[in-house]
C-alpha cells in the first residue's frame, strides 16, 4: 500500500505545481493587462530571444547534419532566425508596430471573408459567423485606424490575455487532479480497510462455533 500512497501524494504534488503555476501566469496576465505597454516590449523581447536561440539549435544540428542534402537549409532557415532574433532584440518598438499592422490586416481580412461567406452560404451557423465576421472586421479599424499607437498596447493586451487564459486552464486542471487523486485515494484506503478487517471477521467465526 506504501506505493500507491506514494504514487497518490507525488501527483497530488504536481497537481499542486500545476495550480501555483496558474496562479503565477494569472497574475502576470493581470499585471500586463493594466500595464500594458511594458507587456508588449516583453513579448517582442522574448520573440526576439526565442528566434535567436532557436536560429542557434538550428544551425548546431545543420552543422552535426552536414553531408546531407538538408544541410544547406538549415543552414539559411538558422540564419534568418538568428538574423529575426537580432532585429526584434534591437529594435523591439519597430517590430511591434510591423506586427501590429499585419495583425490589423488579419482582423481585416478574416473579418470580411467570413462576412462575405455568411451572406453567400447563409449556412446554419448563418448569424454566428455574421457576427464573427463583423467583430473581426471592426476590431481591425480600431488597430489601424490607431496605429502605430496602437502598437503600444494591441500586442500586450494578447500577450496578457493568453497568459491569463492559460493560468485559469492550469489552476482548473489543478484542482481537479488533486480532487480525482483523493477521491482515488479515499476508495483505495477503504477497500484496503476492508480487505484487512474481513480475515478476521472470517478467522473469529471457528472460534464461535467451537464455544456453540
Amino acid at each position: 500500500m506504501d506505493g500507491p500512497e506514494r504514487e497518490g501524494r507525488k501527483l497530488h504534488r504536481s497537481f499542486s505545481g500545476l495550480a501555483l503555476l496558474g496562479i503565477l501566469l494569472v497574475v502576470a496576465g493581470l499585471v500586463g493587462l493594466v500595464y500594458t505597454g511594458v507587456a508588449t516590449l516583453t513579448s517582442m523581447i522574448l520573440f526576439g530571444w526565442l528566434l535567436l536561440v532557436g536560429g542557434l539549435v538550428g544551425l548546431l544540428h545543420a552543422i552535426q547534419s552536414r553531408g546531407t542534402s538538408y544541410f544547406w537549409l538549415g543552414v539559411v532557415v538558422a540564419a534568418l532566425n538568428i538574423a529575426a532574433g537580432l532585429v526584434v532584440i534591437r529594435h523591439p518598438h519597430g517590430t511591434a508596430e510591423a506586427l501590429t499592422m499585419f495583425a490589423a490586416l488579419l482582423f481585416l481580412t478574416g473579418g470580411v471573408f467570413r462576412l462575405v461567406g455568411s451572406v453567400v452560404v447563409r449556412g446554419p451557423q448563418f448569424g454566428w459567423t455574421l457576427l464573427q465576421g463583423a467583430f473581426g472586421l471592426l476590431l481591425g479599424l480600431l488597430v489601424l485606424f490607431d496605429w502605430p499607437h496602437s502598437s503600444l498596447y494591441v500586442l500586450g493586451c494578447f500577450f496578457s490575455l493568453a497568459l491569463l487564459f492559460d493560468g485559469l486552464g492550469l489552476i482548473a486542471i489543478g484542482i481537479g487532479g488533486r480532487r480525482i487523486v483523493s477521491m482515488v485515494s479515499e476508495q483505495m484506503g477503504t477497500r484496503e480497510r476492508e480487505r484487512t478487517r474481513s480475515p478476521r471477521m472470517v478467522g473469529s467465526s471457528p472460534k464461535a462455533d467451537t464455544v456453540a
